[in-house]
């Protein structure tokens, strides 16, 4: 099927003249300083892959309560030259780590993976960054360091995402002096419309800028990170950080109805299962499908899914990660398990073909950026929970990561996310932990038309699939398929998440083909940039519903 173009959505009436569109390059993003961040980078002579990381380093400033540079992220990039590279900048277990380090006295503590000293791993951003930039860019780190490091300086007022947040956290950041001093005002959390300073962020970003990411991974912030870790119970050392490195990996691919998909492979669990569910679905035809009958067809090839992440999914460095669970007839097989009148139940995971020797190689934000040099980026960043583990490392302003959660602290109990897993996904020194974040990319004939991913836990792969789908199988532009209504479905719990903007009549028919609905006003934070190939512009799009901005020039 061929995505409708420009031209074509005008004559329908779908796409409005004032749909924004533009002919040199896009960005998109959940704040509107991030985003103006990239156009700046743009506007100094550098690319999309620049304006990425420029983009990235922003929102460690203005959107610190869910990624920054004490955690972690995912590149997937299309050079102008059609190279692909995928970064593996995912945080990283110490090296005195262990499978049964969250059990004390007997008894599992699944908080001490959430918030204090044992639940952040070696951040990746920075040397991710790096790479990206280094292999890919035209512009140095610095410059585009420095500009976010005033920002943090001078001060932004927050707004009432970041109200919420904080005041949804601000017991638990209380608990750390460096923390509450920055986060908290008299002891209270900051309001709407006050200004946030973060002047030792400030210094740091200035140090990397002027000594490099070994200032950060060699040097004093390691050290810092390690007298703290040292005296405050943690595990993480020098050492650590220094041995710490951002592997490229080899994307995943798929095709979906004539186009190609290149996604993030393990440890991220995205790609492999939006490529999955996508295999499935490509044996239904879901344009003739009526509301109801398409939420219940993608709900169930998602619990398959999901079932399978469960069992099969972690570090494929340390676990064997099977290619087949992208086969296209493991997904023929997987879709004759779905009745199309009633729920079937998923009691475990499948077994793909191959398993045992075809095998990958050894809260959170998504952002996405374009030029019309042919240079994208799909850019997945985090520091997993609200203000990850809660602390800032005293003196540097960096709040570090809890992506320690994010492994299965103890097979079969449940994460923040209510996620499970199994040893595959078990803590171990140097490993991993797996996750969800999804940033890809769609070609059509060898080049790019649309990049997308989300932010949101593990609906992060279901608002990447869904966005994909409407805009491949309904020919919508992004900023219609975001306003769509979404669903989600993870196998564990037994629970079809579902807006209730789909309307009383497609939920209530949805409910008698045996789902348990948990309705909800709204989730998810997708991004999304298409590029209209008969005209040559570029629709970037931010979800409507959150606070962002999408731009270009």
């Amino acid at each position: 099927m061929k995505v409708l173009s420009a031209p074509l959505f005008l004559a329908l009436g779908i796409l409005h003249a004032a749909d924004p569109s533009f002919p040199k390059a896009a960005v998109a993003s959940v704040h509107p300083l991030a985003t103006q961040a990239g156009i700046q980078a743009l506007e100094k002579g550098g690319n999309a892959i620049d304006a990425a990381v420029a983009v990235g380093l922003t929102l460690g400033v203005v959107d610190g309560h869910n990624s920054g540079i004490g955690g972690g992220c995912f590149f997937v990039i299309h050079a102008a030259d059609g190279t692909i590279t995928c970064i593996d900048g995912r945080e990283m277990a110490g090296a005195a780590a262990s499978r049964d380090m969250y059990v004390i006295n007997g008894k599992l503590d699944d908080e001490a993976s959430k918030t204090g000293a044992l639940a952040p791993g070696v951040p990746g951003y920075l040397k991710a960054c790096a790479a990206a930039q280094g292999k890919h860019g035209r512009l140095k780190l610095a410059d585009v360091l420095l500009p976010a490091a005033e920002i943090a300086e001078k001060g932004f007022p927050i707004d009432e995402v970041y109200e919420r947040k904080l005041a949804a956290t601000a017991a638990k950041l209380a608990k750390f002096p460096s923390s509450a001093a920055i986060f908290l005002k008299n002891g209270q959390p900051l309001k709407k419309g006050e200004t946030l300073v973060q002047t030792d962020l400030a210094a740091t970003y200035r140090a990397v800028a002027e000594k490099g990411v070994e200032w950060f991974y060699e040097g004093e912030f390691a050290s810092k990170t390690a007298e703290w870790m040292k005296a405050s119970g943690g595990i993480l050392t020098a050492a650590d950080f220094a041995s710490y490195k951002a592997p490229e990996r080899e994307p995943v691919r798929s095709r979906y109805r004539g186009y190609d998909l290149v996604c993030m492979p393990p440890p991220s669990s995205g790609g492999v299962h939006v490529a999955q569910i996508l295999n499935i679905l490509e044996h239904f035809p879901l344009k003739h499908f009526r509301a109801s009958s398409r939420v219940h067809v993608i709900t169930e090839a998602m619990k398959l899914a999901f079932a399978d992440r469960a069992h099969w999914l972690g570090d494929p460095d340390f676990t064997k990660v099977p290619r087949g669970l992208v086969d296209p007839a493991y997904a023929a097989d997987l879709a004759k398990k779905i009745d199309l009148d009633h729920v079937t139940k998923v009691p475990s995971h499948n077994t793909p073909p191959r398993w045992d020797g075809d095998i990958y190689g050894k809260h959170t934000t998504f952002l996405c950026t374009a030029d019309a040099e042919g240079n994208w980026v799909a850019l997945n960043q985090t520091i997993n929970t609200a203000f990850g583990s809660k602390v800032v490392i005293p003196g540097t302003g960096v709040l570090m990561n809890d992506e320690m959660d994010d492994f299965a602290v103890q097979p079969g109990i449940p994460n923040a996310f209510k996620l499970v897993g199994a040893e595959a996904n078990a803590v171990a020194a140097g490993k991993r932990p797996l996750s969800s974040m999804s940033p890809t990319i769609v070609l059509k004939d060898g080049k790019p038309v649309l990049v997308t991913g989300a932010a949101g836990g593990p609906t992060i792969i279901t608002q990447a699939l869904l966005l994909i789908t409407h805009v491949i199988d309904d020919g919508m532009l992004p900023v219609e398929a975001l306003a769509e209504p979404r669903f989600h479905h993870q196998w564990n719990p037994d629970q079809l998440k579902i807006e209730s903007s789909f309307g009383e009549g497609t939920l209530r028919r949805v409910k008698a083909l045996g789902h348990d609905l948990d309705e909800s006003k709204g989730f998810g934070a997708c991004q999304a940039i298409f590029l209209d190939r008969e005209t040559g512009l570029f629709y970037p799009a931010h979800d409507p519903r959150v606070p962002g901005k999408a731009d270009g020039r």
